[in-house]
């Protein structure tokens, strides 16, 4: 691994009463488990929710953010390592829970309904100031939500795009000259062959409607063109380094974070947005 590959490349912004400015912390991020907080002024959404309540705690510990309550939780589908049922269940009755209308059914099944279940479709505001554009991408059976997210105060607008099955032009449009992309880099292809992982598992990841290979997400974070930095998600543990990760963005005009699977990044203030870039077209 690379020296200073983790390295916190910004310093943290206080989190302290009467901070303002909305950041992004990645809690931590792989199969074992994603989630993130959008940092606001009254407290924190977080964007999926894969630990248990009790690493959740320490998580946020480590982040310096244990002290906020949890505004809201916002799911990008119910995989277990997106949706912990056990902190679903360890939420207040009046925490509400954003998923989308396609999932509905399976989160019924799998009794994964929260008291203050809130189905979206399209834009929706999980919490005061802030607007949350989706957009359905392929993985698995039932899709999964990438976001556009936009603050009323006219901070840089955020990407979040994980479990994506593959990069499309329709993705990029929507996400298109974000100031921050948190984007899912899922694994390296030579790693996955040379795996033991069974063949059904290799073509469910990538088949088209698992995951995103580093070089899919290289090129997906190069037509987005985000204004200011990208923040890798979901590293394989098995088939993916972060050094490979890296090398595949290397030489991008963006600044770059990788998450860890189990350690916050640093607390990344959202900034402000640029003009978007020329649409390109995917071949």
């Amino acid at each position: 691994m690379s020296p200073g590959l983790f390295d916190h490349l910004e310093p943290k912004p206080t989190t302290r009463a009467g901070h303002t400015a909305a950041s992004l912390c990645v809690l931590g991020s792989s199969s074992s488990g994603n989630c993130s907080a959008i940092i606001l002024p009254a407290g924190l959404l977080l964007i999926d929710c894969g630990f248990s309540r009790r690493r959740t705690r320490a998580l946020l510990q480590a982040a310096g953010l244990d002290h906020l309550p949890i505004l809201a939780v916002v799911l990008t589908h119910l995989d277990t390592d997106h949706a912990n049922p056990a902190f679903l269940a360890s939420l207040p009755e009046d925490t509400p829970v954003f998923m989308h209308t396609r999932h509905l059914g399976r989160a019924e099944r799998e009794g994964l309904l929260h008291h203050r279940t809130e189905p979206f479709r399209d834009e929706f505001s999980p919490a005061p100031g802030v607007r949350m554009l989706p957009h359905l991408v392929a993985h698995d059976s039932l899709g999964a939500a990438a976001f556009r997210v936009r603050f009323d105060d006219g901070q840089g607008d955020l990407g979040y795009a994980t479990d994506l099955g593959r990069p499309t032009a329709d993705l990029a449009d929507h996400l298109r000259g974000v100031t921050t992309l948190a984007l899912e880099c899922n694994y390296c292809p030579h790693l996955e062959l040379a795996s033991n992982r069974p063949e059904y598992l290799k073509q469910r990841i990538m088949g088209g409607s698992g995951h995103l290979s580093n070089e899919q997400s290289a090129r997906l974070a190069r037509d987005i063109a985000p204004a200011h930095r990208v923040v890798l998600l979901h590293l394989s543990r098995q088939c993916n380094t972060p050094d490979r990760a890296a090398a595949a963005h290397a030489g991008a005009p963006y600044q770059l974070h990788i998450a860890r699977p189990a350690e916050p990044t640093p607390i990344l203030p959202l900034g402000v947005s640029a003009p978007f870039p020329p649409a390109s077209v995917y071949a």
